[in-house]
């Protein structure tokens, strides 16, 4: 596409390939995406442009929040690149560029269920759904209900994404995924196929005419066309020339990740040994000296076993440390089912033989009683270098960072009698049957190490 600005010419063009084929795609609802980095968001943006010189043509992009929208390099920051050079005018708020035909593209969130009712009687002729796996199938489909059009422009729904194989957009798609494989099949790549929704039941066929005879009471207008356009990262030439440690990034990831984000699989699941393995990891005979960082992160509980609840969660104490070129061994951990007062005593005794070169964290759970309880550990640990942290964010997404480390053998464990009982509660997660302390531990550790870098000295 070329715009103008006086008498100079801005050329803006979709990259060959993945970008080209998105923006000529025909469908009523075309999603795209698959590996990070693909460039799918930048063509989202371009698609738009289409149409802002119509007169009353309206485009709306949704992210789940605003927060979202305005993150450096989000839609907003990213949107500045492309719309003033196409004659658009930015306004802040509503965040909201407009266009002298009258025409104008807006950004908003759809963060709860009822959010979709502030749309009550709005008509959007294009919708654009970026990371659709993090919005609801319910919001989805009523959305639809207010892609609707009096400008002359077809209504019509764009929407990105990253694979999640237990979303309910991998459900919609599955047509374009091999089952077995979890890739997109490259041969049904940009095919439309056609469906009436009927309640909540998808009814799929390869033509308008073929869902018409399958369904009774159908006309044509009531059928929609769908395709699934799967991009990688190596479709975006730009991105890897200007950032060619992208794909290290990448690569750096755990095994579940670095498949859905990387190479685009749309079955891969978190599963038990999918985070942390024995076998990725060096066992050391004696503990090193040549450490950098130490730190011991307690994970709290206060019950011992008792015949009403004979498998309480236990207390547990990961002793992390860092070597001088930046990798990590764990070096003690202690897993124990204690009343509270034993708790208290147990961490002040560890601390004092830990010696004063480790640290002594301990977790700060929301809520005032939170608060008070980690303040009082803090204080009784007075003479040590203590400190309590917020935990936040699920636990899974708190183990990805030290996960992504275990994998890529940059942790070693000290041989200990405690190694069977933390390997075994590792490799089971995220079983929630299993429990996690030690993997709460551990990355709690491993986070303040990620802080600490190489400030403290250790002392033997």
């Amino acid at each position: 596409m070329a715009t103008t600005a006086g008498d100079n010419f801005q050329v803006i063009r979709p990259q060959p390939g993945f970008q080209q084929r998105v923006l000529s795609c025909s469908a009523d609802i075309g999603i795209v995406g698959g590996s990070a980095g693909c460039g799918k968001t930048f063509v989202e943006l371009e698609e738009p442009l289409y149409h802002v010189g119509v007169p009353g043509f309206s485009a709306v992009f949704f992210r789940r929040t605003t927060k979202q929208i305005r993150n450096p390099g989000g839609l907003w920051d990213e949107a500045r690149k492309i719309y003033p050079a196409a004659g658009g005018t930015p306004f802040d708020e509503p965040l909201e560029y407009r266009w002298k035909s009258g025409a104008k593209i807006k950004m908003a969130h759809l963060e709860h269920e009822s959010s979709v009712l502030d749309w009550q009687g709005a008509q959007v002729p294009l919708f654009l759904f970026d990371e659709l796996t993090h919005f609801t199938e319910g919001m989805f489909w009523y959305m639809l209900s207010r892609n609707r059009s009096t400008c002359g422009v077809r209504p019509y729904i764009r929407a990105s994404c990253n694979p999640d194989a237990d979303s309910w957009v991998a459900k919609l798609i599955a047509w374009w995924i091999d089952q077995e494989t979890g890739f997109a099949i490259p041969e049904r790549s940009g095919v439309l196929r056609y469906f009436a929704r009927i309640g909540d039941q998808i009814v799929w066929a390869d033509s308008r005419e073929e869902v018409m005879r399958m369904c009774a009471g159908v006309a044509d207008a009531d059928v929609k066309s769908m395709t699934f356009i799967p991009g990688k990262l190596e479709d975006n030439k730009i991105l890897l020339k200007i950032d060619p440690g992208y794909r290290g990034n990448l690569m750096a990831m755990t095994r579940v990740e670095r498949a859905r984000l990387l190479d685009g699989n749309w079955k891969v699941r978190k599963s038990a040994g999918s985070y942390f393995r024995r076998s990725d990891v060096k066992i050391l005979d004696t503990a090193p000296t040549d450490l950098a960082a130490i730190t011991r992160r307690w994970d709290l509980a206060a019950s011992e076993p008792t015949e009403a609840y004979p498998d309480p969660d236990h207390t547990c104490g990961v002793k992390l440390g860092r070597y001088k070129d930046g990798r990590f061994v764990v070096l003690h951990v202690e897993l124990t089912r204690k009343r509270a007062n034993e708790v208290r005593e147990l961490v002040k005794r560890l601390a004092t033989q830990d010696g004063p070169g480790c640290s002594v964290g301990v977790p700060q759970d929301p809520a005032q009683a939170g608060k008070d309880q980690a303040d009082s550990y803090v204080l009784d640990l007075a003479g040590f270098d203590a400190y309590a942290e917020k935990e936040s964010g699920d636990k899974q997404t708190r183990a990805e960072p030290c996960a992504a480390q275990w994998q890529h053998h940059n942790i070693d464990v000290v041989k200990g009698e405690w190694n069977d009982a933390f390997f075994s509660q590792l490799e089971a997660f995220p079983d929630p049957k299993v429990h996690d302390d030690a993997v709460d531990a551990l990355s709690g550790a491993f986070k303040k190490l990620l802080e600490t870098g190489n400030s403290f000295q250790y002392y033997m």
